[in-house]
């Protein structure tokens, strides 16, 4: 190990004690404090006992800096592969580029789709306004606009598609619910905004519903996302487990973190079925680097994470325990430093070694960890495949690139392509219907929605549309994108227009 050729081996000094049984686990340094972070918190799990065996992977900004816009070499991806347990400090993303987000980029292509965040309060050591406060965001990890696929369409208007599948939904749910009752949790709540996003939020919802039904023990509700935000800022005791798509997850996830203290004491777990990524919530912090003050507890608090993942609860209980001593003593860092309740202001290694020091010892304060209310293991959930539903083609809509302002001129060069099997039947911009009967007060951009529908008792096919396109290139429409309108087992699967 001594011998690694990759720049960032000087932070594993003092830090190879693998045994026969060691557990290997891929260790990533990272950017920024990521190094300082990393070795403070290896230190502190070995201390504890951890029996580890580090395998270091490059990856990060030097990596995208030398061309690799994915920011992770080929043979980092062997070693993920092999241990199946990725511990990865902060890393820098340049800005700019093509390049890709790198934690993106590993929760998507090794299928975690559950990221796991617990905000937990520790009052009155840290400061909160919510003393109480002990909740655990889970979040979708590998959809919704975080699929991230964008299109600029026209002069005017750029596009992001919202992707939400029912297996990820099943997937994340079901998996909010295992992780409810293995931990001991008595409710689950689910955010979306299915009064505005019908059939994307509407299938979270509708998905969660039919999850919470498998566990009558479990108490489960639902908030619209925006209400619900604005409750679990202002009484987040009111919430136990909380289940998100993607990006309402990632935004209150570091609220959550942030009120419950602060963001750099929040761990991370990212779970799927053929692996997991542990690592802190918190970014790089460039500015911090090299300076001995970054607060590594997030990234230290990710590895007892996990610790009882690779089940050695045992020594996260050494760790976790250790470190809520560390915290009820006064021994803090710069970040979460008051004067009013801290006895002294340590940098990096030595906050680690401050809880290495009280390895054997319990807060008397703050709640203890005791192992033997570890979480019971469960699987991870595997979706149920639905049988498919019968599909019919009942119309088509046509998005236009066109620089006028006036709808029904374009309605006009749009009805020359009807025919008796399919009429126009709305025109709407950014959403809104502005043929027939909009209002002339409606400001437009280039970008319009035109939508064709299958005339009473005619069936539509794909040659009809390809002939419908065709029409509509000989009137000189620019189309720029078609989504065909289906029916499943006679039900829309596709959102509705005004007066429809």
């Amino acid at each position: 190990m001594n011998d690694m050729p990759h720049p960032q081996a000087e932070a594993l000094s003092g830090l190879d004690k693998r045994s026969a049984s060691a557990v290997p686990i891929t260790v990533a340094f990272g950017d920024g404090i990521g190094p300082e972070i990393m070795h403070a918190s290896l230190k502190v799990l070995l201390a504890a006992g951890a029996d580890i065996a580090v395998e270091p992977i490059e990856i990060g900004e030097q990596v995208y800096l030398a061309g690799n816009s994915a920011g992770i070499d080929p043979q980092a991806w062997d070693s993920l592969r092999r241990t199946k347990v990725f511990y990865k400090a902060p890393i820098t993303t340049p800005q700019g580029g093509g390049y890709k987000s790198l934690n993106v980029t590993v929760r998507k292509s090794l299928g975690l789709f559950a990221n796991v965040r617990p905000c937990t309060a520790y009052a009155p050591f840290v400061a909160t306004k919510h003393p109480g406060m002990d909740v655990v965001v889970i979040r979708e990890n590998e959809e919704d606009l975080y699929a991230g696929i964008e299109h600029r369409q026209t002069d005017e208007v750029v596009q992001c598609l919202k992707l939400i599948s029912r297996p990820g939904c099943e997937k994340i749910v079901r998996y909010a619910f295992e992780y409810a009752v293995a931990n001991g949790r008595s409710k689950v709540t689910c955010f979306t905004k299915d009064n505005i996003m019908k059939l994307t939020d509407g299938l979270f919802h509708k998905v969660f519903d039919e999850v919470a039904a498998d566990y009558p023990q479990i108490e489960n509700e639902h908030w619209i996302v925006d209400i619900g935000a604005a409750k679990l800022a202002d009484t987040p005791e009111a919430f136990d487990v909380v289940v998100m798509p993607n990006l309402y997850g990632d935004v209150l996830s570091d609220v959550a973190a942030q009120i419950a203290g602060s963001v750099g004491l929040a761990p991370s777990a990212n779970v799927g079925a053929q692996g997991a990524m542990f690592e802190a919530i918190h970014g790089s912090a460039p500015r911090r680097a090299g300076q001995d003050v970054a607060n590594p507890s997030g990234l230290l608090l990710a590895g007892v994470m996990m610790l009882h993942h690779i089940g050695q609860s045992q020594a996260a209980e050494k760790v976790h325990n250790a470190w809520l001593k560390t915290i009820e003593d006064g021994l803090h860092t710069y970040d979460i430093f008051d004067k009013e309740v801290s006895s002294l202001k340590l940098g990096t290694n030595a906050f680690a070694d401050a809880v290495i020091a009280r390895i054997d010892e319990a807060p008397e304060t703050l709640a203890p960890v005791r192992s033997g209310g570890a979480a019971k293991p469960f699987e991870v959930p595997e979706a149920r495949r639905r049988p498919p539903a019968k599909k019919e083609l009942v119309g088509i809509d046509v998005f236009v690139h066109w620089s006028e302002r006036d709808p029904a001129a374009l309605a006009e060069a749009l009805q020359a392509a009807e025919n008796g099997a399919y009429k126009l039947a709305m025109i709407t911009n950014r959403g809104v219907k502005v043929w027939p009967d909009g209002l002339p007060e409606t400001f437009c951009t280039d970008h319009w929605r035109c939508r064709f529908l299958a005339e009473p008792g005619k069936q539509l096919n794909k040659s009809m549309v390809v002939e419908l396109l065709q029409k509509l290139a000989k009137e000189g429409v620019d189309f720029i994108k078609t989504e065909h309108l289906f029916t499943f087992d006679g039900e829309p699967g596709y959102s509705l227009g005004q007066g429809q």
